[in-house]
Formats: structure tokens, C-alpha cells, sequence
């Protein structure tokens, strides 16, 4: 696997977590991000190599290289990749993770009950295919 771009894992029956991967891609300018489901084989292999416990983070997840991020710092990580005036974001990396995370939980938590469910994981369009591993 190429080091030439960051991995984000991402509960691909999430609506919640497929909408933020169509609005980074949108936002993902220098073509920085590859994407691939915590439910897919090489998800499942990343999870496995990197050993995340999905049963505590199951939401969003940011391979880089041999580093991975979870929870907020993989949000704020990526933020500092986007378009805009996304970047400055990564200045909350100075809040204590608890509280970022804790933020970040509830949200993870609810996200089902808010944003509802898919049955399967989404199917990637043509023109977005190349952006899935």
C-alpha cells in the first residue's frame, strides 16, 4: 500500500459517517484522502494491524502511514487536510482529549438514532471510486 495518501475508516452504514465522507471529499483538494469502510476486508485489516478495539471506536478512524488517529484527533487531523478555513479546526487539538472525546462520543453514540441507518455500506459513484481502497 502507497504512504503517498492518509486512510480514513469510516462505518460505512452510518449515515452520519457517509455524509462526512462525501462533504471531505468535496473539500479534499489536494486529493490527500483514500477511503475505505471498517466493514470492507482491507478495513478490516487495518484494524487488525494497527489493533484498534472496534467496540470502542466505531465511527471514524485515520491511517497515516504507520500512525493512526481515533475519535476527535482523526476529526481534527483530517480538518487540517481540507480546503478553506478548515485547518484552523486543528487548533482545538489544544482542548483536552477527554472533553474532545467526550464530545465526540456523544455524537458517535447517537449517531444511529439521529441520522438513521443503511442497510448496506454505500456504493462509491464511478467518478468516486478511485478515492475507495
Amino acid at each position: 500500500m502507497s504512504n503517498n495518501y492518509k486512510i480514513i475508516l469510516f462505518d460505512g452504514v452510518c449515515n452520519l459517517c457517509n455524509g462526512a465522507v462525501t462533504y471531505i471529499i468535496k473539500r479534499d483538494k489536494k486529493n490527500v484522502f483514500k477511503f475505505a469502510a471498517l466493514q470492507s476486508e482491507i478495513g478490516q485489516q487495518l484494524i487488525s494491524k494497527f489493533n484498534i478495539d472496534t467496540s470502542k471506536v466505531d465511527s471514524i478512524i485515520l491511517i497515516d502511514g504507520e500512525k493512526h488517529y481515533t475519535k476527535s484527533s482523526a476529526a481534527l487531523h483530517i480538518a487540517k487536510q481540507l480546503s478553506g478555513a478548515y485547518p484552523l479546526l486543528f487548533g482545538f487539538m489544544i482542548v483536552p482529549k477527554f472533553i474532545r472525546n467526550s464530545v465526540y462520543d456523544y455524537i458517535a453514540k447517537n449517531r444511529y438514532k439521529w441520522f438513521g441507518k443503511k442497510e448496506s455500506c454505500m456504493i462509491p459513484t464511478v467518478e468516486l471510486k478511485s478515492k475507495f481502497l
